[in-house]
């Protein structure tokens, strides 16, 4: 078993979950800003976490050159959905460059001037734990504008 492929299978699915809970949703509320929310929607966090998968693994450890995810030029959970197909691919090509290789270190440039040695691991549990902690946000904004969401923890993928 490939534990990281494993693990990743499971995230895809709590992503699932989410994305199911946000197709109830009418298209307006998925758009909908939040000024308790710095102005954030449920489209934008989504849209941010793929961005951060983009940018990470794609970008900075496999040297890919892909266009910003920017929310507004997407209006619906489909339309995330096909951002997230993309990225799910991303995320194969990544486990597969690093596959028993999670110790290697990337230099990573930042755009302060400032520059570190991280791991492949530490860029993947990055990437990944990020997410859950937007997924928590999207939940609580869901919440807020009166709607009961699922529990999309990952005891649920099983």
């Amino acid at each position: 078993m490939d534990v990281f492929l494993t693990q990743y299978d499971w995230i895809k699915r709590t992503r699932e979950s989410l994305f199911r809970y946000c197709e109830t949703l009418p298209p307006s509320d998925y758009v909908k800003e939040l000024d308790n929310f710095g102005g954030d929607s449920i489209r934008n966090l989504h849209s941010h976490v793929a961005d951060c998968y983009r940018v990470w693994l794609g970008s900075r450890a496999l040297g890919k050159s892909h266009q910003k995810i920017k929310p507004e030029s997407i209006n619906n959970v489909l339309e995330m959905r096909e951002v997230f197909r993309k990225i799910d691919i991303l995320v194969g090509e990544y486990l597969n460059e690093f596959k028993g290789k999670w110790d290697q270190t990337i230099p990573v440039s930042f755009h302060s001037g400032d520059s570190a040695e991280i791991t492949a691991l530490w860029l993947f549990t990055h990437t990944i734990t990020h997410e859950f902690h937007h997924k928590g946000q999207i939940v609580k904004i869901g919440r807020q504008l009166g709607y009961i969401p699922p529990d999309t923890d990952l005891i649920e993928a099983f």
